[in-house]
């Protein structure tokens, strides 16, 4: 989990303009370690900064998140639940856009929507985050979840989140 900068961010399926624009974003607004040190003061019942997941890489408007394998996140027919898929997009945009904009942990999911595409392995999630676009007020995103090991997305994720008023 060390302090990774990916400079090859591009949004899924972008054109070359806006693959051009997210390289020229590669540094994020606070480092992992800024980062981690202050999920874990704000949120401190997770109990470890970042919960069950490892950041594994963090650019300026993205992030790359896994999610460890636990069985108790199966549901019946051996599948891992969606509920479980939501919350690692979720995290996953947060960190994306506090990687754009950074320390503003007030910053809310608006919008959720979620693709279940196929059905995952026993194994762990794999997020892949990256901002859209950015505005004063507003941050519209897509993530990636993949199987670890996998190429074929197992869900995809399209979200807003406000961004509230700097005081």
């Amino acid at each position: 989990m060390g302090n990774t900068t990916r400079t090859d961010a591009k949004p899924i399926g972008a054109s070359d303009m806006a693959s051009d624009m997210a390289n020229n974003m590669a540094t994020p607004a606070l480092t992992l370690k800024e980062l981690l040190e202050r999920l874990r003061l704000e949120f401190p019942e997770a109990g470890n900064a970042v919960g069950e997941y490892e950041i594994e890489a963090l650019w300026r408007g993205g992030c790359r998140l896994r999610q460890r394998y636990d069985k108790r996140a199966l549901r019946p027919g051996g599948t891992l639940s969606g509920a479980t898929m939501m919350a690692l997009g979720d995290f996953a945009m947060y960190l994306a856009v506090l990687s754009a904009v950074g320390w503003v942990p007030l910053a809310v999911t608006t919008n959720l929507t979620i693709n279940f595409l196929r059905k995952p392995p026993a194994r762990d999630l794999i997020a892949e985050a990256r901002l859209i676009k950015l505005g004063k007020q507003l941050a519209v995103g897509e993530v990636a979840i993949r199987a670890d090991g996998g190429d074929d997305m197992v869900a995809h994720v399209t979200s807003t989140y406000a961004i509230p008023p700097q005081r």
